[in-house]
């Protein structure tokens, strides 16, 4: 039996090709990148598509920001920019810091604390640069 090509792999040199031939600036894109060029979404695209939009019954756009910051910390803090973009727009969606540091801190108990303790490094960085 050979030994597969890791698909992961596959589909991730697939997209880098696409991108590239779309447009040949998108091959040194960072989500650092995508955090400078859009911060925050505009607050009506997001409960239109994560929020209430979605499910009219449902939790609300700044409950949904909350909860992803939320599996974000816990899942260790890895993903620096997409928690500094997730918190930037938990605040857009009129979250407080006292909200965000809640839902972080809570994490701490599933995560650990370096996760928590990175995430709220995170955190206060983008709401530094966020006025509230």
């Amino acid at each position: 039996m050979t030994d597969p090509t890791n698909p992961f792999a596959a589909w991730t040199k697939q997209m880098q090709e696409m991108a590239k031939a779309m447009n040949p600036a998108l091959e040194q894109f960072t989500p650092q990148g995508f955090e400078k060029l859009w911060p925050t979404m505009p607050g009506e695209v997001v409960e239109r598509f994560a929020g209430k939009g979605m499910s009219p019954d449902g939790l609300d756009a700044k409950t949904k920001m909350l909860l992803t910051l939320a599996g974000l910390t816990v899942l260790g803090a890895q993903a620096d920019a997409q928690i500094r973009l997730t918190v930037r727009q938990a605040a857009a969606q009129g979250a407080t810091k006292q909200e965000i540091a809640e839902t972080i801190g809570l994490m701490g108990l599933f995560g650990g604390l370096p996760a928590m303790n990175k995430a709220m490094t995170l955190a206060t960085e983008a709401l530094e640069e966020t006025p509230e």
